[in-house]
C-alpha cells in the first residue's frame, strides 16, 4: 500500500511533463526494481587510480550505495564526481562513514580507462578503483537502459530500497538521506532494522544542482 501511495506522489510531481504512457513506464520501473536483489560478480579486483591492484572488499553494512557507469559518451558528465563528493560527505556526516559507496565502471569506448584515470587524478581521489571490463555486473542484473536509473541504495541483503541518481535529482537525494537517516535514528533508539520491502524505490529525472569540496575515497569494481 505504501508503495502504491509513493508511486502516485512521484507521478503527480512529473505529471506536467509526462504523458500517460511515460507515467505507466515509470510506475512499472519502480515496481520491478523495488526489493530486487542485486547480484555482484565473483572475484572482484580493485585497483588504485585504475593502475594497480589494492586490497578492498565490499563491507558488510546496513546500507550501501551502488552506482553503475559505462563510459559511452562523456565520462566526466556521467560520473559528476564533484556532486558525488558533496553527497558522500553528507552521508558520512550523518552515519559516521558507515555507508560504503560502490562504483562499477564499464569502459565501452577506447580510452575509457584513460579518461577515468585522468578524472581521478584531477579530483585527487586517493581511493581503490576497479573496472568492470566485461560488464559482468550489468550482465548479471540487466540494469534499465536509462542511465538515470543506474544508481541504487541497497540494504544489508543487497536489495533495492531506492533507485535513482542522487546527484542528478534533489528529490532522489532526499529519499536516500531519509531512508538512511531512519535506519540511523532507529539504531540509536535500539529499534530493529527497517524492512526494505516497505520503502519503495524512486527513479526521478536529473536536476543540475551539485557541489564539490575535497577529495573522497570511493570504490569502483572490476571483474577479474
Amino acid at each position: 500500500m505504501r508503495v502504491c501511495i509513493f508511486i502516485s506522489l512521484i507521478l503527480l510531481i512529473f505529471s506536467s511533463c509526462r504523458n500517460n504512457r511515460a507515467e505507466k513506464e515509470l510506475a512499472n520501473l519502480i515496481q520491478e526494481w523495488h526489493g530486487k536483489e542485486i547480484v555482484f560478480p565473483h572475484s572482484l579486483v580493485f585497483t588504485r587510480y585504475a593502475t594497480g591492484a589494492t586490497d578492498y572488499r565490499i563491507p558488510d553494512s546496513e546500507y550501501k550505495v551502488l552506482a553503475y557507469v559505462d563510459s559511452a559518451g562523456c565520462t566526466d558528465c556521467l560520473l559528476n564526481l564533484q556532486s558525488w563528493i558533496s553527497f558522500i560527505e553528507s552521508v558520512d556526516t550523518l552515519t559516521g562513514a558507515a555507508v560504503p559507496f560502490l562504483f562499477f565502471f564499464h569502459p565501452k569506448e577506447r580510452g575509457g580507462v584513460k579518461d577515468l584515470y585522468y578524472l581521478l587524478e584531477m579530483y585527487r581521489f586517493d581511493l581503490p578503483v576497479c573496472i568492470d571490463r566485461e560488464d559482468a555486473l550489468n550482465k548479471l542484473n540487466h540494469f534499465p537502459e536509462n542511465v538515470n536509473f543506474h544508481v541504487f541504495l541497497l540494504d544489508r541483503d543487497n536489495k533495492v530500497t531506492v533507485i535513482g541518481n542522487p546527484v542528478y535529482s534533489n528529490e532522489v537525494k532526499e529519499l536516500y538521506i531519509k531512508q538512511i537517516q531512519q535506519e540511523t535514528e532507529g539504531k540509536q533508539r535500539g529499534e530493529p532494522a527497517l524492512d526494505s520491502s516497505q520503502h519503495p524505490a524512486s527513479p526521478l529525472q536529473p536536476s543540475t544542482e551539485g557541489g564539490a569540496k575535497d577529495k573522497k575515497k570511493m570504490a569502483f569494481a572490476e571483474q577479474q
